[in-house]
């Protein structure tokens, strides 16, 4: 039995129609802290999770990170495609 833990790489629809993009091994746990604990990221603050509407699992960390930050590179129509492409 292995001990790795698997990484996420989620999108939150946010709730001023923009979205957040992080890596967690726990999507749940993370979307709550956004919620309103102060674990959560900066960007909420004065902002809403809406709904956690993408999630992509990895093996690890890094390969997890790498991709976050492919993803946050990505213009607003392509991470609508993604989202929309994910969701069929």
């Amino acid at each position: 039995m292995s001990n790795r833990q698997e990484w996420y790489v989620y999108i939150i629809k946010v709730s001023d129609d923009s979205f957040y993009t992080g890596v967690t091994t726990d999507v749940e746990r993370r979307f709550s802290e956004h919620s309103g604990s102060r674990k959560g990221a900066r960007f909420f603050r004065g902002r809403q999770p809406v709904e956690v509407v993408y999630t992509e699992n990895h093996p690890d960390r890094s390969s997890a990170q790498r991709r976050e930050s492919e993803i946050k590179k990505l213009s607003r129509d392509l991470k609508l495609e993604l989202i929309r492409v994910n969701r069929n």
